[in-house]
């Protein structure tokens, strides 16, 4: 049966949830995660969860849960429901009790260096303490009493050969004996969850259908099918998504890799949520005709947990200058410049307008008149700083008097091209047309072509030899602040 039938039988969309934990800024594998969840969520009209897995006090902060959400605001897709499991506490406890009531638990008096659980037996390492697990349950209960600390530990079977199995959407079917599962804790020695128990808890009482997570979590999953069914619950269906990984193959690190691998950094650099969105999917998903350049809506009619691949998905940063237009992966940059490009004027300037005015006085107005001058040319969105500066400073930055200079021409040409235009653009129309007209009689009259007239006024009213179609940019600039750096550039060639 396929995912659209199944839901439509039960009657209602699917229920799953992102669940990170606030031990850090919004990684990019992370946001892809709860963007699989979201258009899963979206395509079969189903209930997207955020639940904060904040158990782990000594290493959640303040500041992580506030990047993890400026980070989540930023992508726009927003959720539907939202917990914190740090106010659950109560429930994770009552199921750890249950299960341990139904004799799947029991409690290890021994001091633990790791009461998340220990390595598995499948490395010749702990699996479980016999005494503990042999413990009379009088005597288990005398010491608990009396104050003795204690963790509380599930009993994986031991008798006989028994494997605990699941089908992975992406991964297909998986089977792992008991033998090599360790006797995994449910309560740490200070009564609180460990995240094993946290996370089924929760997962079973949120009613969700589907896990989607990073293919790392695979094999904690062995763990979780044991928890559900001794909590008397059906587990869910499970999806691992391929891991991030760097070009050199090794697993995106926040420690290793820094701010490339921070959502806050892509939104910082001038990348569009939308064209984000359609990047970090493309990395280890694909839709059935190949297709690049999606919008959101798009996004959400193609997705299925089939398009999922199993290889790794390479971020092609570049180490030396990542958290740059360099450094960042190039079909991230190309898609971002292809969403920019497919903006309307309105909706653009308005992106852009807060980026100019961290330097200059701009009013939207004049933003609109700018933003068609360099649309074309932008990949990121703080591209404009450098790109449209020219069009809002009093006075150019300084340049090469030689780039004045025109092909095949000398520093006296460039003097008589500047003056002429000058006279012509005193009193010409400053509309397209009219210039057009006007530059290009003038340099018949200089003998010249086009282009060599135009390059000495484009050097002169822009400061650069790549920038706007001319005409445009002077219909923009306007009359006055045309011929003054028209006058300015003269003077510079004059005084070399």
């Amino acid at each position: 049966m396929s995912e659209s039938a199944r839901h439509q039988a039960r009657g209602s969309g699917p229920r799953v949830r992102f669940a990170p934990s606030p031990t850090g800024f919004l990684h990019v594998g992370s946001a892809r995660t709860f963007i699989f969840n979201w258009l899963y969520a979206r395509h079969h009209q189903g209930t997207m969860i955020l639940r904060l897995d904040d158990t782990d006090a000594e290493r959640n902060t303040k500041a992580s849960v506030a990047s993890i959400f400026a980070g989540l605001r930023w992508l726009g897709l927003g959720w539907d429901e939202e917990y914190r499991q740090s106010d659950r506490l109560e429930l994770h406890r009552k199921i750890a009790w249950k299960i341990f009531d139904c004799g799947y638990a029991y409690r290890d008096f021994t001091p633990a260096r790791n009461e998340e659980g220990e390595s598995s037996g499948t490395q010749g390492t702990w699996l479980f303490n016999p005494s503990m697990r042999a413990l009379p349950q009088v005597e288990s209960d005398r010491r608990a009493a009396a104050g003795e600390p204690f963790a509380l530990r599930f009993r994986v079977p031991r008798e006989g050969e028994q494997r605990v199995r699941f089908r992975d959407a992406v991964y297909g079917e998986q089977a792992k004996s008991t033998a090599d599962i360790e006797d995994f804790a449910l309560l740490r020695s200070d009564g609180l969850p460990t995240y094993h128990l946290a996370s089924c808890g929760d997962d079973a009482d949120l009613g969700i259908d589907y896990v989607i997570r990073g293919q790392d979590h695979l094999s904690n999953t062995f763990k979780h099918v044991l928890i559900f069914e001794a909590a008397g619950a059906k587990p869910p269906h499970f999806a691992h998504l391929p891991l991030l990984v760097a070009p050199d193959g090794s697993k995106l690190s926040k420690r290793r890799h820094g701010a490339v691998v921070s959502v806050t950094t892509y939104r910082d650099a001038g990348f569009l949520p939308e064209a984000f969105i359609n990047f970090l999917c493309l990395l280890g998903w694909s839709p059935k005709n190949n297709r690049e350049k999606m919008s959101r809506q798009e996004l959400v009619e193609a997705f299925s947990l089939e398009g999922i691949h199993r290889a790794n998905a390479v971020v092609n940063f570049k180490e030396a200058n990542t958290a740059t237009a360099e450094g960042f992966d190039r079909k991230a940059v190309w898609l971002n410049g292809e969403h920019i490009r497919s903006l309307g004027v309105e909706e653009l300037s308005e992106r852009l307008l807060p980026i100019m005015r961290e330097k200059f006085d701009v009013d939207l107005c004049q933003m609109r008149r700018v933003t068609p001058l360099v649309q074309e040319r932008i990949e990121l969105l703080r591209d404009v700083l450098r790109l449209a500066d020219f069009f809002f400073v009093d006075e150019l930055p300084p340049y090469d008097p030689a780039e004045l200079v025109p092909q095949k021409g000398d520093r006296a040409l460039a003097r008589r091209i500047l003056e002429r235009a000058r006279q012509v653009l005193a009193d010409s129309e400053f509309t397209h047309d009219r210039l057009d007209s006007a530059l290009r009689s003038a340099a018949q009259e200089l003998g010249l072509k086009p282009g060599q007239m135009f390059q000495p006024i484009r050097v002169a009213v822009c400061g650069r030899k790549n920038a706007p179609p001319l005409f445009e940019t002077l219909e923009v600039l306007g009359r006055e602040k045309t011929l003054t750096r028209i006058a300015r550039a003269a003077a510079k060639l004059a005084e070399s």
